[in-house]
């Protein structure tokens, strides 16, 4: 033991040791002081060239953003409200809906969902509601017994037109049970609804106007949040899905340009799906993948930004990893599929332009890994090359790929809560860090999608936790972690070192931004790590505790 010791402390306490050669590379100060003598080598060459490319098409996804907000306040006129239909139908003539509700082992929101759409304000012989369920857990028993208790009748609520739909296998998932519902449908409209989803009773009356228009086929309208004060996590979650529905939804709707059905608090045109080949299940976005192919074929789509359908945000940090890595794997998915016919159309250059962007968005995360990857040595060679080279050309390059994110979503809550909009400045570092932490498990995902590897449908499970302080049931469902976490951690602690080397080298203004991946990394590795740990102790060494049931994440 003291002979190894012995050897380290020669390694690093020899005049030419390892410790001389850390100096000499990462701490000497001499080519800052005296700029004029670093020269440009190959080494230097061959590292940053790949940097700023990674900067420079970041650079452009931020510059994008900009260009929503720019198109959300320009066509602000051709915005869609659920008040002014271009036209009626006669109250006597309002066409049948269909409304589908796809559910997989949500036993403890199934009751609060269909209680909501039972008491939707509209004729009880012009709709019908499917329960279209996949569950291999009691959920089935439980919904069974609630369709049953809904379609007979019981005081206070009159017998409903409500029918259960029970697979005994998952083929197609989500878009194989909207799929089989279709063929025992009998609406000419579609209304779809996840488990976690409470319409409101005037929902289907604010949008059902607006299919008066015959080449109409898809409705969109916004998703709010049940439990967006139960913590800071589903707080950050619910300003990320804000600035997508106010300004990706809103820009693109209002600038004419190709958007996405969400998957629920929609509304089809069952012709469209028809003409549009139907749901299929490809990707893991199989509502993009319908909307693209519906708006391919010349059906115009609306969004409605004043009508709010509220939803359950994910209360822990694996099941929003979960969520979020589904999405990305699937517009990946949906952007190889689909892209090709896009620019192969007769759609205008700025819609293909548009679609490239949406579809492709998510390239960002590995792109992200790489620049993680080369930040610590490409900050120590700019250094070296002088400060002034940084302020021109990195600087500007950073903004334009971060400052970006921050005035996006602070735009959207400026539109949805002109009084109180401000305080979304204390949420802005923890927003940009938590997507920094995201790029680990999203990259593996994006990755899957480029290289064809299939997986199951990774449903989020929801819980029914909308208050702080409300027992947390999510032991249910939880998933394992895997390693996923502790790479995070570890990409902390590195980002954390840099952190270090740029307060010695004096490299001041890169310091906020290397703290994003350090909070970013460290906040999703401890959070998937430490969730679930507190139950455990409440439950008790006699309570059973259910690790992975079901298939319900990465």
């Amino acid at each position: 033991m003291i002979a190894y010791l012995n050897l380290i402390a020669s390694l690093l306490l020899a005049p030419k040791g390892l410790g001389h050669y850390v100096r000499s590379h990462y701490l000497d100060n001499t080519f800052r002081q005296y700029g004029t003598l670093y020269r440009w080598n190959a080494f230097d060459t061959w590292l940053l060239v790949p940097y700023f490319i990674v900067m420079v098409i970041l650079a452009f996804y931020g510059i994008h953003r900009y260009q929503l907000v720019y198109l959300y306040y320009k066509h602000r006129k051709n915005a869609a409200k659920s008040s002014e239909p271009p036209s009626r139908f006669p109250e006597d003539e309002l066409p049948f809906v269909t409304i589908q509700l796809p559910t997989f082992n949500e036993q403890y929101v199934i009751d609060r969902l269909i209680d909501a759409c039972c008491k939707l304000d509209y004729p009880r012989d012009r709709f019908e509601i499917q329960l279209l369920d996949d569950s291999t857990d009691e959920t089935k028993e439980v919904a069974e017994q609630i369709v049953r208790r809904y379609a007979e009748g019981f005081p206070g609520m009159p017998p409903q037109p409500i029918s259960f739909h029970h697979r005994e296998n998952r083929y197609g998932y989500k878009a194989g049970a909207l799929d089989a519902g279709l063929k025992n449908a009998k609406g000419e409209l579609i209304a779809i609804f996840d488990a976690d989803f409470v319409p409101p009773s005037d929902w289907l009356t604010k949008v059902i106007h607006h299919f008066a228009e015959p080449n109409v086929g898809m409705v969109q309208t916004r998703w709010t949040h049940l439990n967006r004060n139960y913590s800071f996590l589903t707080q950050v979650e619910a300003i990320l899905l804000d600035g997508h529905f106010v300004l990706e939804h809103g820009g693109r709707h209002r600038a004419n340009v190709f958007f996405n059905f969400n998957g629920t608090a929609g509304m089809w045109r069952r012709t469209a799906i028809d003409e549009a080949g139907g749901w299929q299940h490809d990707t893991l976005t199989e509502d993009t993948d319908l909307s693209y192919r519906a708006q391919l074929k010349g059906w115009h789509f609306k969004y409605l930004q004043d009508v709010e359908c509220p939803a359950e945000l994910p209360i822990e940090m694996t099941a929003f990893k979960t969520q979020q890595a589904r999405w990305a794997k699937g517009l990946i998915q949906t952007g190889k599929k689909i892209l090709p016919r896009v620019l192969k159309s007769d759609a205008p250059f700025h819609t293909k332009l548009e679609a490239w962007y949406h579809l492709t968005a998510n390239i960002s995360y590995p792109l992200m890994i790489i620049l993680s990857t080369l930040l610590m040595p490409a900050m120590i060679i700019r250094s070296w090359q002088g400060y002034l080279q940084m302020l021109l050309i990195d600087f500007p390059l950073f903004m334009a790929s971060t400052f970006s994110i921050s005035s996006f979503y602070l735009v959207s809550q400026k539109e949805l809560f002109p009084k109180t909009w401000y305080r979304t400045f204390l949420y802005l570092p923890f927003l940009m860090a938590l997507g920094v932490g995201l790029t680990i498990t999203n990259t593996k995902a994006v990755m899957e999608a480029l290289f064809g590897m299939k997986s199951a449908f990774a449903r989020t499970p929801k819980y029914r936790v909308q208050k702080k302080g409300e027992k947390n049931k999510a032991q249910k469902y939880r998933k394992r972690l895997g390693i996923i976490p502790w790479i995070e951690l570890a990409l902390g602690c590195y980002f954390a070192f840099t952190v270090w080397y740029a307060f010695e080298s004096e490299n001041y203004f890169t310091v906020p931004f290397l703290l994003l991946f350090v909070l970013g990394y460290w906040y999703t590795g401890l959070l998937s790590l430490l969730q679930g740990r507190f139950d455990r102790l409440a439950a008790g060494s006699g309570s059973e505790i259910h690790e992975k049931p079901y298939p319900v994440g990465i």
